[in-house]
C-alpha cells in the first residue's frame, strides 16, 4: 500500500479517536476510508475493530471509579458481552464479503440514525432516573437486548454505545454517569472478544492496525483535551452526515 494511503488511513483514525472521545461514531469515519483504500469489506471491518480496541480500553480505565460499586452488575453483564461479541465475530467471518457488502449500507444507516437520536436517549434516561424511586426495575430487563447488542457489536459495531446505553437503561436506575461507565466496560468486553477472535482469523491487516491504533490513541487524547471546548452536537451531526452520505453511496453502487 502506498505511503499516501497510510497517511490517509492515519488521519481517518485520528479523527475517529477524536470524535469517539467527544461524541461517538468513529467507525463511521474509519470503515468507509478503509474500503475506499481497497480493503475487502470484511477485512476492513476486522482491521478497524482490532485497531480501535485501545480506545475502548482507555475509556474503561478513565471511568473505573464509577464502576467500583457495580461489581454485581458487571459480573452479570460482562460474560454476556464477551459471548455475544464472539458470536458476532463468528457471524462476520462466516458471512463473507458478498453478504456483508449487501448488509453494510443498512448497518451504516442504522448507526447514523442511532447517533442522531443519542441526545434524546440521554434526556429520556435522565428523566427516567429521576423517577427511579417510584418505578424500580430489575437488571434482568437489560439482558436480552444486551445479547443482541453484543452480537451486533462483534459483527459491525458502529453505534454500539448508543444501543448499549438504551439497553442498560431498561434494567438499571443508576445515574447517567454510572450507566456511561457500564456502557464503556460492556463495549470494551464486546470488542475485546471480537478482536481476539479476529487476531487469529487471518483477516486482520497488522500494518494497518498499527498505524490506525497509534493515530486513534492520539485522537482520543486530543479529544479528551478539547472535550470541554468543543460543542459535541456539531461533531455528532457531522459524523451523522458522513454516515448518511456513505450509506447512500453504498446503496447506489449496489
Amino acid at each position: 500500500m502506498p505511503i499516501l494511503d497510510y497517511a490517509f488511513m492515519a488521519l481517518a483514525a485520528l479523527a475517529a479517536g477524536f470524535v469517539n472521545a467527544i461524541a461517538g461514531g468513529g467507525t463511521l469515519i474509519t470503515f468507509p476510508v478503509l474500503v475506499a483504500l481497497g480493503l475487502p469489506p470484511v477485512a476492513a471491518n476486522v482491521t478497524n475493530t482490532v485497531a480501535l480496541l485501545p480506545g475502548y480500553l482507555g475509556g474503561t480505565i478513565a471511568q473505573r471509579e464509577d464502576m467500583r460499586t457495580q461489581s454485581r452488575l458487571l459480573f452479570l453483564l460482562l460474560p454476556v458481552a464477551a459471548i455475544g461479541g464472539l458470536g458476532g465475530a463468528l457471524l462476520l467471518i462466516a458471512s463473507g464479503d458478498r453478504l456483508f457488502s449487501a448488509i453494510v449500507p443498512w448497518l451504516i444507516l442504522a448507526a447514523s440514525l442511532l447517533l442522531a437520536l443519542q441526545p434524546a436517549l440521554r434526556s429520556l434516561l435522565v428523566r427516567r432516573a429521576g423517577e427511579a424511586g417510584r418505578n424500580s426495575v430489575h437488571p434482568a430487563w437489560s439482558v436480552v437486548p444486551l445479547v443482541f447488542a453484543s452480537v451486533y457489536g462483534g459483527y459491525f459495531g458502529a453505534g454500539l454505545s448508543v444501543i448499549v446505553l438504551a439497553a442498560l437503561g431498561l434494567g438499571s436506575d443508576e445515574s447517567l454517569t454510572r450507566l456511561n461507565a457500564l456502557k464503556q466496560a460492556f463495549a470494551f468486553a464486546v470488542n475485546l472478544a471480537a478482536a481476539i477472535f479476529f487476531a487469529f482469523s487471518g483477516k486482520a491487516l497488522w500494518t494497518e492496525v498499527a498505524v490506525m491504533a497509534t493515530a486513534a490513541l492520539a485522537g482520543g487524547w486530543l479529544g479528551g483535551r478539547f472535550a470541554g471546548r468543543l460543542e459535541p452536537t456539531v461533531l455528532r451531526w457531522t459524523v451523522v452526515g458522513i454516515g448518511l452520505v456513505v450509506a447512500v453511496v453504498y446503496l447506489i453502487k449496489r
